[in-house]
Formats: C-alpha cells, structure tokens, sequence
C-alpha cells in the first residue's frame, strides 16, 4: 500500500511555521487495520497521528493514535485534520466523526476553531496537594484552588499554581505521576497560573515508556480551563482566553479558548488556533 500523509504544526505563533504542535495526517486510512494504525503512529513517534476515512455522518470520520493507545478525542489532532480535509474536498467548515462524536470546525483561513463535543465531566483528585506538589517539584503553596480531573473526550488532571513562575519552575517525577496522576489511558497532569490580565501560561505532563513528555500544546484542556475561569468568575462567559504553552520545550504555541452560556447552562465551548502544512509525503507498506 502507498499511503499519502502529511506533516502540519498546530496553534501555531505570529507566522512562525515551526512553532505549535507537530502531527501527522494520513489522507486515507480505509485500508488499514487498527494494528497498522497503531504501528504507523509508533513509526512517527509523534504525540498525535490522524487517519482520514470516509463516513456517512459527517465529511469526514478521523482516528486519533499516540504511539502507545488511540484516543477517542484530541485538540490539535481535530484541527489539524480539518485543515487537510480542507484541502482534500474544500470547504471551510467541516464535521469531523470522532470516537468521542461529531465535532464541528470551522475556519478564518488558517485559524481553526473546533466545538466540543460534550461539556466537560470532572471528577475530584484522589492525591493530595502535597504529593500533587512533590510530583511536580513544586512548593505545596503554589498549588491553588482544588485539582480536578477533566474530560472532554480525552481526560486531564488540571492542577492550578499560583503564579507562572510556578508553571515554569515545574521539574515533574515521573515515578510519582505512576501513584498520583494515573488517568484513563495515561498518567498526566495540566497545569497552569496568570502570565497577565488575558493571557494564561500552561504547561502539560504526560508519562511514555517511564518518562515524563511535555506536550506543546493541549487543545482538548483549553476548552476545560476556558470553563473553570468562567464559572469562578475569572472572565466572563463568550470571553476568549489566550493560552501560551509549549515555549520551555522550545515549541511555543498559542491556543484560543471561549465558554458560551452560562455557569448552569453551558450552550458551547470553543478551542482554536492556526495550522500549517509543513511536508508532505507517502509510506509504503
């Protein structure tokens, strides 16, 4: 089988075509088994590749792949497809069929911004601040407010700091997150603090193979974090948060955010950023 693909870069900075987060799309995915999704994802190594199929549903029907697990819904991954189902049938608002449902993306030229498909359900952290604060290599007094574990498809611990040199001080163990931060497919945590009146600096931990990773950017939280603000009245609902993320690991990245509604009727949450194609190219297997 030849099977085309292509290389983009999410949320993406002012222009700047080798920030934001890599991923991979395969334009058509039809004729692969599950495991050969799994070993292609593996083959990249990149946090996140896309498979492209047809669906009666939607324009498109998309599966999600870590190198270890695929995932029922992921942010960058969402956008990113868009902007190639985009440029395969044309079209600037798409549906795309996830695992998790229909997700609706509309674009601005190259700013995606997707809609949710559930609002988010939270379940309260078993780990005390504490051992949240020494798995993160933090002081205990930097973590603020309660964490929650957030899921909007793909699930995260979300941990407020006090500051963002708190967010930047970080230094996670990874042998902690196995006892304090295991979810539903992985240990991870977000965390995140105030850079200024309307930007928030986060940053998000995530184990592979024993190692703690840093993602560069986490669509699939932004939209959560959106919602914490707005119903502790931190920003109004329909303000849009700006989200910066993914600079210590040299791949800064900026992420948009907006709650609709209000804090007992949620109507929508929105995530967006920009996206480019970077490469283009084919597998043969």
């Amino acid at each position: 089988m030849r099977l085309p693909y292509r290389i983009l870069n999410v949320f993406t900075v002012a222009g700047d075509r080798l920030s934001g987060n890599p991923l991979c799309v395969f334009e058509d995915g039809s004729a692969l088994s599950t495991a050969q999704m799994q070993a292609l994802a593996r083959q990249l190594n990149l946090s996140e590749t896309t498979f492209v199929l047809p669906s009666t549903v939607a324009t498109a029907r998309v599966r999600i792949f870590t190198p270890g697990f695929e995932m029922p819904f992921a942010g960058h991954p969402t956008l990113g497809t868009a902007h190639v189902v985009r440029a395969l049938h044309g079209g600037d608002a798409v549906t795309l069929e996830e695992n998790v449902g229909i997700v609706p993306v509309t674009s601005d030229g190259d700013r995606w911004t997707l809609r949710a498909a559930k609002v988010p359900v939270t379940r309260a952290a078993t780990a005390t601040r504490a051992q949240l604060a020494q798995m993160l290599g933090v002081d205990e007094r930097a973590i603020t407010g309660d964490p929650l574990w957030v899921n909007t498809g793909a699930e995260q611990l979300v941990i407020p700091l006090a500051t963002a040199d708190d967010v930047r001080r970080a230094m996670p163990v990874a042998v902690l997150f196995a006892q304090h931060a295991r979810g539903t497919n992985e240990e991870m945590a977000y965390v995140w603090a105030r850079e200024s009146a309307d930007r928030i600096l986060v940053r998000f931990f995530f184990t592979q193979h024993g190692a703690v990773i840093e993602d560069p950017a986490t669509g699939s939280a932004a939209g959560p974090l959106a919602l914490h603000l707005a119903r502790h009245g931190r920003i109004a609902f329909g303000d849009e948060i700006e989200i910066s993320q993914g600079a210590e690991i040299g791949r800064p990245s900026t992420l948009y955010a907006r709650v609709d509604g209000t804090a007992d009727a949620v109507e929508r949450i929105e995530v967006g950023g920009c996206a480019v194609i970077v490469a283009r190219g084919e597998f043969s297997i």
